[in-house]
């Protein structure tokens, strides 16, 4: 059940994704549950380049001295690796997100064909439930289509059984 959940969820938002990604010059980025279209570096390599705009736009980071930052956050960049993360093309500076995502342990999954890419959680941010022994919320229907809310059962022992084919 929990899997059908996801599974549906992911689909309907890639399907929104994709509609956005409809030619090869814009690519798709999903951060923070949030599809955002941007402009495709003209670099073929397997690494997503956007502008600092598009970086912006899509994530929230802005590029500072002291790292890549959001708010009060800011990840320092390697200086002996900083051409791995920021170049220039055409008299724009770009940004390499997917090597940023690696430096940041983050996950990313991508859809080559329709040009759209997927960023998890970082590991700062999974480590958070673990921290605190609390499962996060959620809600799901059960066979007969009424719906349940972990947090319903707060301070109650829990039993969850979960499968995945993969």
């Amino acid at each position: 059940m929990l899997k059908m959940f996801a599974c549906a969820a992911i689909t309907c938002l890639f399907s929104v994704a994709m509609t956005y990604a409809a030619d090869q010059a814009h690519r798709v980025v999903v951060y923070d549950g949030v599809a955002s279209s941007v402009a495709a570096s003209a670099d073929a390599s397997a690494d997503l380049w956007i502008t600092m705009a598009d970086l912006k736009k899509a994530t929230g980071f802005v590029v500072k001295p002291q790292g890549v930052c959001r708010e009060q956050l800011c990840f320092p960049l390697p200086k002996a690796r900083k051409e791995e993360f920021v170049s220039k093309e055409g008299g724009k500076s770009l940004f390499n997100l997917s090597a940023f995502a690696r430096l940041v342990k983050q996950p990313v999954a991508r859809d080559e064909k329709n040009g759209v890419w997927y960023f998890g959680k970082r590991e700062d941010e999974r480590s958070t439930y673990l921290a605190s022994l609390k499962a996060p919320n959620f809600t799901l229907p059960d066979l007969a289509g009424k719906t349940h809310s972990l947090a319903d059962y707060r301070g109650k022992k829990v039993l969850l059984i979960t499968w995945a084919s993969w």
